[in-house]
Protein backbone atom coordinates (compact mmCIF):
# COMPACT_ATOMS: atom_id res chain seq x y z
CA UNK A 1 0.00 0.00 0.00
CA UNK A 2 1.45 3.19 -0.99
CA UNK A 3 1.24 6.14 1.34
CA UNK A 4 1.70 9.79 0.34
CA UNK A 5 2.87 12.71 2.57
CA UNK A 6 2.34 16.07 1.48
CA UNK A 7 4.25 19.18 2.99
CA UNK A 8 5.53 22.88 2.50
CA UNK A 9 2.00 24.60 1.67
CA UNK A 10 1.11 28.33 3.52
CA UNK A 11 0.03 31.53 3.38
CA UNK A 12 1.67 33.57 0.97
CA UNK A 13 1.75 37.01 -0.42
CA UNK A 14 0.61 37.53 -4.02
CA UNK A 15 3.72 37.09 -5.85
CA UNK A 16 5.59 35.15 -3.39
CA UNK A 17 6.77 31.27 -4.08
CA UNK A 18 6.45 28.04 -2.05
CA UNK A 19 7.58 24.32 -2.63
CA UNK A 20 5.73 21.14 -1.92
CA UNK A 21 7.03 18.03 -1.29
CA UNK A 22 5.74 14.92 -2.08
CA UNK A 23 6.97 11.36 -0.01
CA UNK A 24 6.36 8.25 -1.02
CA UNK A 25 6.23 4.81 0.67
CA UNK A 26 5.10 1.80 1.24
CA UNK A 27 6.43 0.08 -1.87
CA UNK A 28 9.63 -0.91 -3.37
CA UNK A 29 9.11 -0.24 -6.67
CA UNK A 30 9.78 2.91 -8.79
CA UNK A 31 6.82 4.92 -9.03
CA UNK A 32 6.93 7.14 -12.67
CA UNK A 33 3.21 8.96 -12.45
CA UNK A 34 3.26 10.99 -9.88
CA UNK A 35 2.40 14.76 -9.70
CA UNK A 36 0.10 17.30 -8.24
CA UNK A 37 -3.64 18.07 -8.19
CA UNK A 38 -5.31 21.12 -6.38
CA UNK A 39 -9.21 21.98 -5.47
CA UNK A 40 -10.30 24.81 -4.43
CA UNK A 41 -13.82 25.61 -2.74
CA UNK A 42 -16.28 24.94 -4.85
CA UNK A 43 -14.44 23.43 -8.08
CA UNK A 44 -13.61 20.30 -9.63
CA UNK A 45 -10.12 18.53 -8.59
CA UNK A 46 -8.14 19.29 -11.31
CA UNK A 47 -3.87 18.92 -12.57
CA UNK A 48 -1.51 20.97 -11.58
CA UNK A 49 1.70 19.17 -13.12
CA UNK A 50 2.89 15.28 -13.15
CA UNK A 51 5.20 13.40 -14.28
CA UNK A 52 3.49 11.34 -16.68
CA UNK A 53 6.51 8.80 -16.93
CA UNK A 54 9.95 8.93 -14.92
CA UNK A 55 11.43 12.20 -17.17
CA UNK A 56 7.78 13.88 -18.89
CA UNK A 57 6.29 16.23 -17.46
CA UNK A 58 3.10 17.98 -17.91
CA UNK A 59 1.42 21.52 -16.67
CA UNK A 60 -1.67 23.22 -16.15
CA UNK A 61 -1.84 26.38 -18.47
CA UNK A 62 -2.35 27.90 -15.47
CA UNK A 63 0.80 27.46 -13.75
CA UNK A 64 3.04 27.16 -17.14
CA UNK A 65 6.13 29.60 -16.64
CA UNK A 66 5.28 29.63 -12.62
CA UNK A 67 5.35 26.37 -11.48
CA UNK A 68 7.81 23.67 -11.42
CA UNK A 69 7.87 19.78 -10.60
CA UNK A 70 11.14 17.81 -10.07
CA UNK A 71 11.74 14.50 -8.62
CA UNK A 72 14.41 12.92 -6.36
CA UNK A 73 13.87 9.30 -7.06
CA UNK A 74 16.49 8.98 -4.26
CA UNK A 75 14.12 9.82 -1.80
CA UNK A 76 10.56 9.17 -3.61
CA UNK A 77 9.94 12.75 -3.30
CA UNK A 78 8.37 14.97 -6.10
CA UNK A 79 8.55 18.63 -5.29
CA UNK A 80 6.34 21.69 -6.81
CA UNK A 81 8.45 24.80 -6.97
CA UNK A 82 5.46 27.36 -7.37
CA UNK A 83 6.78 31.19 -8.04
CA UNK A 84 4.53 34.17 -9.09
CA UNK A 85 1.64 32.94 -6.71
CA UNK A 86 -1.75 34.54 -7.16
CA UNK A 87 -4.92 34.65 -5.17
CA UNK A 88 -6.42 32.37 -7.79
CA UNK A 89 -4.19 29.46 -7.09
CA UNK A 90 -5.48 29.09 -3.80
CA UNK A 91 -6.58 25.78 -2.94
CA UNK A 92 -5.57 22.59 -1.28
CA UNK A 93 -3.02 20.69 -3.27
CA UNK A 94 -2.54 16.96 -3.00
CA UNK A 95 -0.21 14.70 -4.55
CA UNK A 96 -0.99 11.90 -6.16
CA UNK A 97 0.62 8.79 -7.52
CA UNK A 98 -0.89 6.08 -10.05
CA UNK A 99 0.92 2.56 -9.88
CA UNK A 100 -0.11 -0.55 -11.06
CA UNK A 101 -3.56 -0.10 -12.42
CA UNK A 102 -4.27 1.89 -8.90
CA UNK A 103 -4.55 5.97 -7.90
CA UNK A 104 -3.07 7.22 -4.74
CA UNK A 105 -3.84 10.09 -2.63
CA UNK A 106 -2.25 12.05 -0.38
CA UNK A 107 -4.23 14.15 2.28
CA UNK A 108 -3.75 17.54 1.09
CA UNK A 109 -1.87 20.28 1.98
CA UNK A 110 -3.42 23.93 2.26
CA UNK A 111 -1.86 26.82 -0.30
CA UNK A 112 -3.26 30.30 0.43
CA UNK A 113 -2.22 33.28 -1.29
CA UNK A 114 -3.33 36.92 -0.34
CA UNK A 115 -3.61 39.88 -2.19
Amino acid sequence: QVQLVESGGGLVQAGGSLRLSCVASGTRRSINVMGYYRQAPGKQRELVAQFSSRTTTTYADSVKGRFTISRDDAKNTVYLQMNSLNPEDTAVYYCNAFMLGQNYWGRGTQVTVSS
